[in-house]
């Protein structure tokens, strides 16, 4: 090729490490022409290419001595086509991230592990929320509903696509529960063949022979040498490797799927001998499903030497057998005909879902109090978020975004046949459980306000302090950037007042519905439920148009994938149909890269991460060998992770991992008060007092916007983006270069 393009991989090395929303590689290295030197299409290493042939300058690329590279990963969460079908898995998404969030005493170890379980009974049931969301849309609105005799579906209007059952099987209920099933049996395997080719992708990723990572394995119950702080967990290697455990999770929650698919087949029939088989043929693999889901194995990740018990995969294997089979078994003979069924106008096995219901509530109170109880046995440095309940919070939150999919597909597809006027029948649980959406709307209007309150606040603090600096003019605009970055420290007041309406609320709708002091058809509460139902049915609508455009609109993905290079960071600990985490992937491949780019003594690599990038790389350098790291430097900036990760989850990014980093290799931290998303890392400087620069040798605080010249206009404000082009960066890149050349 024409042109230079340095290749080399002695002398020092600046790894730049990308944050979020797919940076391509010309952003990351500031770069017009950036060429592939390892790794793929989906995940890549760049270098700089210079048509005009060899630079020259301070800032070139030399052969041997010092070049610029550019790590991107975002292929994994915003390039894809497959990210337009995550937005309905944001609830399993959040079910993991609320694993990470649980706090982890060393005394509270055996009520961890309870809890753990109880948040994977949690996760299943999540599962089984949606999935039985698609069931009860296809098999009993239409299976069971429309298209029965007499029924909506079968008169004149009717759409073609359905009157057909009704006119073949209209008094064969057995027949159109088992074609109808089939809907969400399709939803199901799109969950697992995405989860199934990720986990290869990803969980799977191999490590070469001889690379670092297998070399940093210690055995079993043995720390590695020069290596103190090996226990932390973050420093552990088995948590970026989750082959197995996901396996083992994946294949329980598609049986489960299955199970709760062949239930509302079946249930119908109890009463005859074969549709009684059916149903405890198909709740034996649901109560199968939930005994596994609990064992403390089922999701364990091992160290070299470490093993689970044989018995339990091959437990996992029979399942993963025994649950299609039973499902094909169920819908071969409901097609063969199982009688006329149980009387009603909704379908049988309403009792199910209750006891799902009660489940699923009973695991949301005891993950609350155990919560509590391990948040109050451990007292980390910084007080962590919502007093150490942020998991509990999150959790909800995912519950609760279940059941407003679920409800908004459930009310669509009734609306689409033409709702109460045609005789389809929802119930008032669910209409009471659409009533509670308006009073979240009103949350959010709430939330809205304080934070507006909070801000005009702390705008009037600010300007005053700030004039001096950047005049009376431009001190209160600034004063306002300033305010405005700060409003994400609230972040757990939101999730706090959203998750305590949504529970209040839904308190109290059951305990109006369990005494029937009066029904959401009318009334105080006939407005409210049929404005959520509207809502939410708007939201399912909404959320399949997105998906269209995020399908098509490149832009749009990388827009979408904010959300999930958040919370796919993490591994699919307890719900293993989320997202991949990516991470999982990045690691082993940056370790691998380390390894090759700093292989001597007189070698070195900076490692520059922005944003996510800087918490990538924090988790890299507990990864690395003692001999490795002492040829690495640390230069974060835009960086969330005492701001967000260590508030959220201190478990792993407390302020032992964080001083474990900072003693590792020398580090540089910069960041703005401009920025909503990072922060500094140790302890806020106070820019008024001391001035930029001042800290415990880790934080560098940047002015931002700059000061303007007098007569000059305010310049923008960067704020969470361009470090690279503040002075402090270059400062702090030479400090940290090690080698000279």
């Amino acid at each position: 090729m024409d042109g230079f393009l340095d290749e080399t991989c002695g002398g020092v090395t600046e790894l730049r490490v990308h944050g979020v929303a797919g940076t391509p590689p010309e952003g990351t290295l500031n770069h017009p022409h950036p060429r592939r030197v390892a790794g793929d299409g989906v995940t890549g290493f760049h270098r700089r290419w210079w048509p005009g042939g060899r630079p020259s300058g301070d800032d070139a690329d030399v052969p041997e001595q010092r070049r610029r590279e550019a790590y991107a990963w975002g292929g994994l969460t915003s390039g894809g086509w497959s990210v337009a079908l995550w937005l309905p898995l944001l609830p399993f998404s959040l079910a993991n991230l609320s694993y990470f969030m649980l706090p982890r005493p060393a005394r509270g170890a055996r009520l961890r592990h309870v809890t753990e379980a109880a948040q994977r009974l949690f996760a299943l049931l999540l599962t089984g929320t949606l999935v039985g969301a698609v069931t009860r849309a296809a098999v009993d609105l239409v299976g069971w509903q429309c298209t029965a005799a007499g029924g909506a579906c079968t008169r004149d209007a009717a759409p073609g696509w359905l009157s057909w059952l009704g006119a073949l099987w209209g008094s064969e209920p057995s027949k159109r529960l088992a074609v109808t099933a089939l809907a969400p049996l399709l939803v199901v395997v799109v969950l697992w063949w995405p989860a199934r080719r990720t986990w290869k992708r990803d969980e799977r990723t191999a490590i070469p022979p001889g690379g670092v990572l297998r070399a940093s394995v210690p055995q079993a119950g043995v720390p590695r040498a020069g290596v103190p702080w090996a226990g932390l967990p973050l420093a552990r290697p088995r948590l970026w490797h989750g082959g197995a455990p996901v396996w083992r999770l994946r294949v329980v929650h598609v049986a489960f799927a299955f199970a709760s698919i062949g239930l509302a087949v079946s249930v119908p029939f109890a009463g005859t001998p074969r549709g009684l088989a059916l149903t405890v043929a198909n709740a034996a693999v649901q109560a199968a499903a939930v005994v596994l889901v609990l064992l403390p194995w089922i999701a364990r990740r091992l160290d070299p030497g470490e093993e689970v018990p044989r018995w339990l995969t091959y437990a996992c294997r029979g399942l993963r057998l025994a649950a299609p089979l039973v499902l094909a078994a169920t819908i071969v003979l409901a097609v063969a005909g199982l009688g006329a069924g149980a009387p009603g106008r909704r379908l049988p096995g309403a009792e199910i879902g209750a006891l799902h219901m009660a489940l699923m509530a009973g695991a949301g109170g005891f993950i609350l109090l155990a919560t509590w109880v391990l948040a109050r046995m451990d007292r980390p440095a910084v007080p962590p978020a919502l007093g150490g309940l942020a998991g509990w919070f999150t959790l909800m939150i995912a519950a609760g975004a279940a059941h407003v999919l679920g409800l908004g597909l459930l009310f669509w597809t009734a609306t689409s046949l033409g709702g109460p006027d045609r005789g389809i029948v929802l119930g008032d649980p669910v209409w009471w459980t659409a009533a509670l959406v308006p009073l979240l709307l009103l949350g959010v209007l709430a939330v809205a306000l304080a934070l507006r309150l909070i801000h005009k606040a702390e705008t009037a603090r600010l300007a005053p302090r700030l004039a001096h600096h950047y005049g009376q003019r431009h001190g209160g605009a600034v004063a306002g950037t300033w305010a405005l970055a700060a409003l994400t420290d609230r972040a757990g007041l939101v999730l706090a007042v959203l998750t305590g309406a949504g529970v209040a609320g839904l308190a109290a709708v059951t305990v109006i519905h369990r005494f029937h002091l009066f029904t959401p058809a009318g009334g105080v509460a006939g407005l409210p439920a049929a404005t959520g139902s509207w809502a939410m049915a708007a939201l399912v609508a909404g959320l399949v148009l997105l998906g269209r455009r995020t399908y098509t609109d490149l832009r749009l993905r990388r827009t979408i994938g904010i959300l999930w290079d958040v919370c796919t960071f993490w591994p699919r600990a307890v719900h293993p149909l989320a997202p991949p985490c990516y991470t999982e992937r990045v690691i082993p491949e940056l370790i691998t890269r380390v390894g090759r780019l700093a292989r001597t003594d007189r070698d070195q690599v900076i490692l520059s991460g922005h944003s996510q990038g800087s918490v990538i790389a924090a988790a890299l350098v507990l990864q690395l060998e003692p001999e490795l790291r002492r040829r690495i430097g640390l230069l974060t900036h835009g960086s969330p992770l005492r701001r967000l990760y260590t508030a959220f989850f201190p478990a792993y990014f407390g302020a032992p991992a964080l001083a474990a980093v900072r003693d590792a290799v020398p580090w540089h931290n910069l960041y703005r008060l401009s920025d909503p998303i990072g922060g500094p890392v140790f302890r806020r400087v106070d820019p008024l007092g001391e001035g930029p620069g001042g800290g415990d040798g880790v934080d560098r605080f940047c002015w931002d916007p700059p000061r303007p010249r007098p007569g000059q206009p305010l310049p923008e404000a960067r704020g969470h983006g361009d470090y690279w082009l503040d002075p402090l960066y270059g400062e702090a890149l030479d400090r940290l270069t090690r080698v000279k050349r």
